[in-house]
């Protein structure tokens, strides 16, 4: 076996990730923590300043509820939320982020993060539930604080650990086990409460861009579906596995359109110039009551345009030069339109470098001037994330002073599995927290996560001869490719291993071809289904032949086998709600309409004695009934 030094680490609090969602439970669990003498341990596999899902910068906070000014209301927003998921959705949840997220927000404001503020001293608005703000350093002021609040309370930080699998002590979460990406390290951490927050999934698909632009993708190339892993190893139940996200963006740089629609008012056309929502509107009377509400949920407006283009009426185009001229119009002093026109434009370019300069330089690779003509957008190929517009995640309890009494077990965040808690893009059935609820949500599992570990105070049993099974076989990547590398000439290819490329491009063939890729227009069926579980039985089969030529690669090694688990999660479910409820984000050809009697969870969980895998449809609850 290879030779890592095993280092243990013991603590009451364990939170497994990076991003917005371990930042805002780092900061709460912190004051819990030394309120009530615990320790608060933080894992990551990448830095906090620059992880997760707002790494590179954003230019909106897309959840602000603004319930102090009685613009809205909490039930203002759930009413949205279900919505926009067709009525599924945890209303106990999504209330309960939306009470505390504003709070969340002034917190940013406080440690740095510009927000946009009108003449009044007010915050803009992009839209009714957005404000737009200076985000390349978003990220980096919320990690501070992050990282100051664990200082401060004595807890402690690693980074570069990229976290495996769990340990488990009966049906209870204990820890977690991983290993360093740039050292020979093999850690142990041993903990009273576990919080996953790992991130959604992305290159599960195959992406619109290959080639040259492999990699490239709407949602982090990095988030490869450890939470789900993470929580399906455990044996949690999970929710909404079916729910995969599509956003329409900018085509092949995957730049924002939210500022254009909301901010800019511009409107999208085909290549015949007709406005989409406008002459597909009849369409909309086939999915009610979710077609006739305001906004038109997302998957709806992805599913008139995706009508237009198989129909051969594309391409699908943002009329960027419309709004801006719509807007300096309304300057009648011509110096004053020259103004705001620079203005305009200046806004336009700078919505791409807070947050995808890659879109940026795509403009200006293609001679593309906003203000002069449009350019062109495209559904992106499916992600798993339950923070935006997906609700993909584990099934948690809800909390004690809403949820109802099936929604409830004991500790807010905490997953079916004791001691297991989830937050951000790894629990489900809670949409559109973004990166603002998905600090909140952060902050409500790291305080209950505290509670747990003060209500169950004794010392987490570790079994260490499982630790050194699974020691053996995370590194055996490692073992395998030294043992081989010599049998051919070119060390890609190798009748004695698989790089983890190659397993990833064959998974991403797999789901694409059979459960409703880009390459069917996102359309599949029973049999399709059917033929992708089997296929994807065959992968596992073959996920222990897996080489990795440093450590670097068996982190990819082991992110390709998470992203299998969400993928087969993903495909069972499917099969598993017999109806179409999300056009637009998939469409069941055999199954082609919503059914009444599936208003309702689907929900899975994989049993880690049997190996079998169980669906589960659960009762949708609102709080209004």
């Amino acid at each position: 076996m290879a030779n890592f030094e095993t280092v243990e680490v013991t603590t009451d609090v364990l939170i497994c990730g990076g991003g917005m969602a371990a930042c805002g439970a780092a900061v709460e669990a912190s004051y819990w923590a030394k309120k009530n003498g615990l320790k608060v341990t933080v894992v990551d596999k990448a830095a906090m300043d620059r992880s997760g899902a707002v790494a590179m910068g954003l230019s909106a906070i897309n959840q602000y509820v603004d319930v102090n000014t009685g613009k809205n209301t909490l039930k203002d927003y759930c009413d949205y939320v279900r919505n926009d998921l067709m009525g599924i959705t945890r209303e106990d949840l999504v209330t309960n982020i939306a009470r505390h997220v504003d709070s969340s927000v002034h917190l940013f404001e406080k440690w740095g993060l510009p927000i946009w503020k009108d003449a009044d001293g007010n915050f803009v608005h992009e839209g009714r539930w957005q404000l737009m703000i200076n985000g390349e350093s978003y990220k980096v002021i919320v990690a501070e604080a992050a990282k100051n609040a664990l200082t401060a309370a004595g807890g402690e930080y690693f980074e570069r650990v990229f976290i495996v699998e769990p340990l488990m002590d009966g049906d209870k979460c204990v820890g977690a086990v991983g290993f360093s990406t740039r050292e020979n390290k093999f850690y142990v951490f041993k903990a009273k409460a576990v919080l996953a927050t790992m991130g959604g999934a992305v290159h599960v698909f195959k992406p619109r861009s290959t080639g040259e632009g492999l990699g490239r993708s709407w949602y982090p190339p990095f988030n490869s579906g450890a939470s789900a892993y993470f929580t399906l190893k455990a044996g949690a139940e999970m929710t909404c596995q079916e729910v995969r996200f599509i956003p329409v963006r900018f085509k092949d740089a995957y730049g924002p359109v939210g500022a254009w629609f909301l901010l800019f008012k511009s409107r999208a056309t085909n290549g015949l110039g007709e406005n989409y929502m406008q002459t597909r509107r009849d369409e909309l009377q086939n999915w009610k009551p979710y077609g006739l509400v305001k906004p038109v949920p997302a998957n709806l407006r992805n599913w008139l345009m995706m009508l237009d283009v198989m129909e051969g009426k594309g391409p699908i185009l943002m009329r960027t030069e419309e709004a801006i001229a719509k807007i300096a119009d309304e300057e009648t002093d011509p110096k004053a339109r020259k103004k705001k026109l620079k203005e305009l434009e200046s806004e336009a370019w700078e919505d791409f470098l807070d947050m995808t300069i890659s879109q940026a330089i795509l403009w200006a690779a293609t001679n593309t001037a906003p203000e002069e003509k449009p350019s062109e957008i495209a559904a992106c190929e499916p992600y798993f994330i339950g923070s935006h517009s997906g609700a993909s995640g584990a099934w948690v309890s809800g909390p004690e002073d809403l949820a109802p009494k099936e929604y409830f077990w004991g500790y807010a965040n905490m997953t079916t599995v004791n001691g297991l808690f989830a937050a951000g893009d790894a629990s489900g059935a809670s949409s559109h927290k973004f990166s603002s609820g998905s600090h909140a949500e952060g902050r409500i599992a790291g305080k209950a996560a505290c509670a747990y570990a003060v209500d169950n105070s004794a010392a987490p049993n570790v079994d260490m001869a499982k630790v050194e099974e699974l020691k053996k076989t995370i590194l055996a990547p490692l073992d395998l490719f030294e043992a081989n590398k010599g049998y051919s000439t070119d060390q890609d290819t190798n009748p004695n291993y698989i790089r983890p490329k190659q397993f990833m491009f064959r998974l991403q063939k797999i789901m694409d071809e059979y459960a409703g890729g880009v390459s069917t227009s996102f359309t599949t069926s029973k049999p399709l289904l059917e033929k992708g579980i089997e296929l994807i039985g065959m992968l596992h089969e073959d996920a222990p032949s897996l080489g990795a030529e440093g450590l670097h690669e068996l982190m990819r090694c082991w992110e390709n086998v998470h992203r299998s688990w969400q993928a087969e999660s993903h495909i069972r479910t499917m099969l598993f709600r017999d109806e179409t409820r999300w056009p637009g984000y998939y469409f069941r050809a055999d199954c082609p309409t919503m059914k009444e009697d599936w208003l309702a969870f689907a929900n899975c969980k994989w049993d880690p004695a049997s190996g079998k895998w169980e669906m589960i449809k659960r009762d949708v609850k609102y709080l209004t009934q």
